[in-house]
């Protein structure tokens, strides 16, 4: 959540933040009004206890004969202490609640608008170009024996699929060879758990508006994380972590599930969007000053991992309109799907300011100060996703695919993939 101080002293920029990502103004309004509530009901439930506990030393000071109505005082007055508490309990909750509606605060420069407002930064490379039709990635997959869509509906449903062969050896390649860019870049390699508890999910972010997203288990009350952000973000919940020594950055190797609630036909064919798949996600916790810095490191590792894989693709500034709640300032690296002819997302990372960290309490010691929230960020390095952009970018005319240089070592040095049977 946003900084209830920073919200009571500048609400004008807040309500422009809020609008920015297309939402209503006046939930700022609301969350004032709830907040002055909560502190009218705090302040009489408090001047009531202060009174009970005085009458209190009046009962036990008194002669015994002025004791029985000062005793049925003492009751009456028990009772609207009791009372008061609960109505400052529920105006406590009413007002988490409407702060809660409160989104991260955009940063400046952030683009206002919806999902098409976004601004292109920059590109690299040229778009692939064939002297023959190109096949997609899951009419490749099915060539070289990689993807096998049939049984994953078979056995799961729809949206689900095996990897199978060099498929899963593509993917594995993938995630070491990012998992390896993670540790020389300094990240702790983790394996989180993929089930969370509710207070971790919400604490993310991700129980607001995309909450039908979440697979959920209502019998253990725990939800399957979409990415390893969630996990990686409760690593320090409630902690005073030390940021003396720098940021302290994690890399989450998970398997990831997503409903993917809303988008039914859209990308139903192939691994683009599915229910399941696996992924790298760098995760940072820094100083509110260093995230800004932190965040263009992170989007430079996602895009050397891009060029070694000889793919173009653009990064992107997302508009505030479709930023996740959590998210300040969003970039995203989209890759050239030839059969497409358009770039399509295969890598996010996202400065989330202190926003999850203050829903987490995860704080820091600033030198000469208290306490403080910290900044977290999270970005993909990898993802199954990836497996699209390279097949499709490296095909060959007879239905063979070039393995980029980078993932060899990891193949055992296979350079073709080549189709069966």
């Amino acid at each position: 959540m946003i900084d209830l101080a920073f919200l009571r002293d500048h609400p004008d920029l807040v309500k422009r933040s809020q609008e920015a990502r297309g939402e209503s103004p006046d939930t700022v309004d609301a969350a004032l009004a709830a907040d002055r509530e909560r502190r009218a009901a705090i302040t009489e439930f408090e001047e009531l206890r202060a009174a009970q506990n005085a009458h209190g030393k009046t009962v036990a000071q008194a002669p015994r004969g002025d004791k029985p109505a000062l005793v049925a005082q003492a009751k009456e007055l028990s009772d609207r202490v009791k009372r008061a508490q609960l109505v400052a309990t529920a105006a406590e909750a009413a007002a988490e609640a409407a702060l809660g509606v409160i989104e991260n605060i955009v940063i400046d420069g952030v683009p206002a608008g919806g999902e098409e407002a976004f601004v292109t930064l920059r590109t690299h490379g040229e778009p692939a170009s064939f002297d023959f039709e190109p096949l997609d990635h899951l009419a490749l997959g099915e060539k070289l024996g990689a993807i096998d869509m049939e049984r994953g509906t078979k056995v799961s449903g729809s949206r689900f699929y095996f990897l199978t062969g060099i498929g899963a050896r593509l993917e594995y390649a993938l995630m070491s060879l990012a998992l390896q860019r993670a540790i020389d870049a300094d990240f702790v390699p983790m394996i989180p758990p993929t089930l969370v508890r509710p207070e971790v999910m919400r604490g993310t972010g991700f129980l607001g508006q995309h909450s039908d997203e979440v697979y959920k288990l209502e019998a253990d009350d725990l939800y399957l994380v979409g990415t390893s952000e969630v996990p990686l973000a409760g690593y320090h919940m409630g902690e005073i972590i030390d940021l003396t020594a720098g940021a302290k950055r994690y890399a989450g190797w998970s398997t990831c599930y997503r409903r993917e609630a809303g988008s039914y036909g859209k990308d139903t064919r192939g691994i683009i969007r599915v229910h399941q798949f696996n992924k790298l996600e760098m995760f940072v916790y820094t100083t509110p000053d260093d995230a800004e810095a932190e965040h263009l490191r992170l989007v430079a590792l996602q895009e050397r991992m891009l060029q070694d894989l000889g793919l173009s693709y653009r990064v992107i500034d997302v508009a505030a309109g479709d930023l996740g709640s959590s998210a300040a300032r969003k970039y995203d690296v989209e890759a050239w799907v030839p059969t497409q002819g358009t770039y399509r997302e295969l890598t996010s990372t996202s400065n989330c300011t202190s926003y999850q960290a203050r829903r987490l309490d995860v704080r820091y010691r600033p030198e000469g100060k208290g306490t403080a929230p910290v900044a977290t960020l999270n970005g993909t390095l990898a993802t199954t996703r990836w497996i699209v952009a390279l097949l499709e970018t490296h095909q060959r005319a007879d239905g063979s695919v070039l393995i980029p240089e980078v993932l060899r070592p990891y193949l055992g040095g296979i350079e073709v993939a080549e189709p069966i049977g």
